[in-house]
């Protein structure tokens, strides 16, 4: 239990492999627990060693059933629901635990996170309130109350919680900021304060937090345009932590996008091989990228079916090492598929999911550049239609170009997707 607990306290600190390391080493040694103990144990080395979420919440429904007024059953069956995107099911058994254990800065933040999910943010911001009515503060009550300021667009608020965080958890602020400014598009401010985040996780000993800073940079480098950058920020991220799970996976889809086809097979394959049982690397994580690879070699019908595996709810699923509860990356993927397929009322569906679920994408570059995607997609859609079908789906793509141009009226005006965004608007016109 000494193993698990540590476990606890390392992934609190978003330190996931060293969790993995202890969680692991719990369950080795379970035979020597209670029959209780032997459950916590067993639901978390499901949940955080092999993956398999499935085995995890067989083990939380067992705790429950065994434990009925242990509140760490339905805290630990909510959070397996939370991660294969069923947000309704989890927001319900945390408040089933809340009931039993009303005391932890954590359980108001997870019912928080998926009340945002359901985007229900009033009910979120009261439930933070909830808890500091108690005295209760933790560093993830603040992430969400950043999440609820950006989605209001209160920029006051933002900077209220950028201030804490520069007191209490400084890389973790830092790389929210500079989500924040890639989503409107500074992409170079973005850039400067991801390195800011990186040095400052790195002082305060958190490896894989800085690491995972490095390749949340890598994809939207590559995103945007800047292949060099993205190689840059991939390589610089699995330097400071190769082992890291989350490294591997957004390291191998950034490359992936930045068109490195061999370095994102070889870490694909390595993902497979140590991760053949984890839910989300192989519902999520590797469809994604086999769907990006297959989208560079000019198949796109070959992506879409890569993706079908990533079809909700698991789509919406929630990552535990990303300060958003999801970018989404294999919807967006899939719209880019379907783009290329010439399929624009699909792409246009796939685009708009993000836009629909703020609440899950928050401040992540996806949640911006769906707004290009959903012009792209009626753009491609008036060009393929005739009559009125054809004029409704030129509105609808100039209204989305604007909201988009809008978005990043003030932003680093030498992005090549910016460019590109532009170029397409003043032909639609």
């Amino acid at each position: 239990m000494g193993y698990r607990s540590l476990a606890g306290a390392y992934a609190n600190l978003g330190e996931l492999g060293q969790a993995r390391e202890n969680d692991a080493k719990a369950f080795e040694l379970r035979e020597h627990a209670s029959e209780r103990e032997k459950l916590l144990i067993t639901s978390d080395y499901y949940s955080t060693v092999s993956g398999e979420r499935d085995k995890a919440a067989r083990a939380c429904r067992e705790l429950i059933d065994s434990y009925p007024r242990d509140a760490a059953g339905y805290f630990g069956l909510g959070n397996m629901y939370a991660s294969q995107g069923e947000y309704e099911r989890a927001t319900e058994l945390v408040r089933q635990g809340q009931r039993l254990k009303a005391d932890s800065a954590g359980v108001y933040a997870d019912l928080a996170s998926h009340l945002i999910a359901l985007q229900r943010f009033e009910e979120a911001k009261k439930t933070v309130q909830e808890a500091h009515a108690r005295k209760l503060e933790d560093f993830v009550l603040h992430n969400v109350l950043y999440a609820l300021a950006f989605l209001g667009a209160d920029s006051v608020d933002v900077t209220e919680q950028e201030h804490w965080f520069a007191s209490n958890m400084e890389n973790n602020g830092l790389s929210l900021a500079a989500d924040t400014e890639a989503y409107g598009g500074h992409r170079s401010r973005a850039w400067e304060l991801t390195r800011l985040s990186v040095d400052s996780a790195l002082r305060a000993e958190s490896k894989e937090t800085g690491a995972i800073w490095w390749e949340n940079a890598a994809l939207r480098e590559a995103v945007f345009g800047y292949q060099s950058k993205s190689r840059q920020a991939a390589v610089a991220g699995l330097k400071i932590d190769p082992a890291s799970l989350g490294v591997g996976v957004e390291a191998a889809l950034a490359y992936a996008v930045a068109g490195d086809t061999a370095r994102a097979q070889v870490l694909m394959l390595d993902l497979d091989k140590g991760y053949p049982l984890d839910t989300q690397v192989q519902s999520l994580w590797l469809p994604a990228v086999r769907g990006q690879l297959a989208l560079n070699r000019k198949n796109p019908s070959a992506a879409i079916e890569y993706l079908d595996s990533a079809l909700p709810p698991i789509e919406y699923g929630s990552i535990p090492f990303i300060n958003p509860i999801s970018c989404l990356y294999p919807t967006y993927i899939r719209g880019q598929a379907y783009l290329a397929a010439g399929q624009g009322n699909a792409a246009a569906t796939e685009f708009q999911k993000l836009l629909d679920h703020s609440g899950i994408v928050w401040n992540c570059w996806t949640g911006a550049l769906a707004h290009l995607g959903v012009a792209r997609a009626n753009a491609l859609e008036s060009r393929t239609s005739q009559g009125a079908d054809a004029d409704a789906a030129r509105v609808r793509a100039l209204a989305a170009y604007k909201d988009f141009l809008t978005l990043w009226k003030d932003a680093d005006p030498d992005i090549p997707i910016l460019k590109e965004a532009k170029a397409e608007y003043a032909k639609l016109q």
